[in-house]
């Protein structure tokens, strides 16, 4: 008849089980895969003039050169209400340092208007409408509110989902410039 293995050896087993399960882990929680921002073109709904005279549309590839924050939000959702007045200080602070910042509206037409939004809002960074939801699939985004941030290169350097306060904002802007 078998005896149970000691207590130390239990514990020394589960000591090791637990170290190789975080080494598996581990790179899959801190490893980002830098990828190539996909383009769009959206109509510009709010706050154009930011963008340069005459501006009716942001194409993401034209703003190569520049750091860019998109941030994809919508009227009804109330994290994306609350985060609004971060980004757009995060704009105002940003927009003489080569980063420009971008809100990707997902109303659809029934659902809300992005301009009075913005206007009640005091909003001031370029607002375009991505209401059948393209640009967003397009940046596996699938809940709002979803800021990227594109490097000058156009490279996709962070996605990050729910409401993001100043100090993350920052430390993302930095790491694309």
């Amino acid at each position: 008849m078998a005896s149970d293995p000691p207590q130390s050896t239990l514990g020394a087993l589960a000591l090791v089980v637990g170290l190789l399960a975080g080494f598996a882990v581990l790179p899959r929680l801190f490893h980002h895969e830098i990828k190539d921002a996909p383009d769009f073109s959206l109509p510009v709904v709010a706050n154009g003039a930011q963008l340069g005279e005459g501006k009716s549309k942001v194409t993401l590839s034209e703003l190569r050169g520049s750091a860019v924050l998109l941030d994809f939000w919508a009227t009804w959702c109330g994290p994306c209400r609350a985060e609004a007045p971060i980004v757009d200080r995060f704009a105002r602070r940003w927009r003489d340092k080569g980063v420009v910042v971008v809100g990707v509206n997902e109303d659809r037409p029934d659902e809300g208007d992005p301009r009075a939004f913005a206007a009640s809002a005091g909003l001031t960074y370029p607002i375009v409408t991505d209401s059948g939801g393209r640009a967003m699939r397009q940046f596996d985004a699938d809940a709002l509110p979803t800021l990227v941030v594109v490097s000058r290169t156009g490279k996709v350097t962070a996605v990050r989902t729910g409401v993001t306060d100043d100090a993350e904002l920052e430390r993302l802007i930095r790491q694309a410039l």
